[in-house]
């Protein structure tokens, strides 16, 4: 296939990760930061240490504004980031581009739909577990690098695929989105709760843990959604007990949270459809208390 020009807003773990791949097939990536970051991988590029695709450096630009036009861009900042990040992202640079979000939560779709009308923004997620190190490098741990969009991106799913991610195509964009959220908001909310991996939340918020999963996935029915909550109550049982998320971590290091993407989304699509959640209403206030 054609190289495509591919721009990465927020080069963090799953940015960097997507971005190094793709560069070292030879798309012309664009990588948009702050000034050190974005000078750093001007001078020295990209790396990536992963378990599944070993040492990797690439030749990518680094940027702090969007200044040329690309064929599709990844947004993938934190949450908490977005609206500062997209800063860099001018709409009439950007114009009918793809755009394709790998972002917790659900609300940004409708962001981003409404500060880039010309361009196209598909659904997308993501299951890795990815960090930032230093500017410009990233650590991939496992081999679970998994990709999933909705029609429209054909070309960056092919380029993706092509650098060695698993990707998949699914036409349900509400399923695609409540379906990650539906094991990540329970997950993420107790092992912030109680500062515990997701082993002692097993064991000892083992009625929580399935009260939140029905409730989140109660609201998903209600939002057009298909969800299963026997199925992610599995999947939760079947996670390495030394799993943590990414939020209780923000919280133990006293980081800005995405508490709001997450929880506060799933709050706020219960109100809209008239769904009862008593204890993801307890918890996400409680955190919101706590971490405010």
């Amino acid at each position: 296939m054609d190289p495509l020009r591919v721009a990465v807003l927020g080069p963090g773990g799953v940015g960097g990760l997507l971005g190094t791949l793709l560069a070292r097939q030879g798309h012309a990536v664009t990588c948009l930061a702050r000034p050190g970051t974005a000078a750093q991988i001007e001078r020295h590029g990209l790396r990536l240490a992963s378990d599944r695709y070993g040492e990797v450096t690439a030749t990518a630009s680094g940027a702090e504004r969007l200044t040329g036009p690309v064929d599709a861009c990844l947004v993938t900042p934190k949450a908490t980031r977005l609206e500062e990040a997209l800063e860099r992202l001018p709409a009439p640079v950007l114009g009918d581009a793809v755009v394709v979000p790998l972002l917790n939560g659900l609300e940004h779709m409708a962001l981003l739909r409404q500060r880039y009308p010309a361009a196209r923004v598909v659904a997308g997620s993501i299951r890795v577990v990815a960090s930032r190190t230093a500017p410009g490098v990233v650590r991939h741990e496992g081999a679970l690098a998994a990709v999933q969009l909705t029609p429209g991106a054909e070309a960056l799913a092919d380029a993706l695929a092509g650098a060695g991610v698993d990707v998949a195509v699914r036409p349900d964009e509400a399923g695609l989105l409540w379906d990650k959220l539906c094991f990540l908001a329970p997950v993420a909310l107790l092992t912030t709760t109680h500062d515990a991996p997701l082993g002692v939340i097993r064991e000892q918020q083992g009625d929580d843990l399935r009260a939140l999963v029905e409730e989140v996935a109660a609201v998903a029915r209600a939002d057009g959604a298909v969800a299963d909550a026997g199925a992610t109550l599995a999947f939760a049982q079947s996670v390495p007990g030394g799993m943590t998320s990414s939020m209780q971590r923000d919280a133990a290091s006293g980081s800005e949270t995405e508490l709001e993407a997450i929880g506060g989304a799933v709050l706020r699509a219960a109100q809209r459809h008239g769904v009862d959640v008593p204890v993801t209403t307890r918890v996400v206030t409680a955190l919101r208390a706590r971490l405010s």
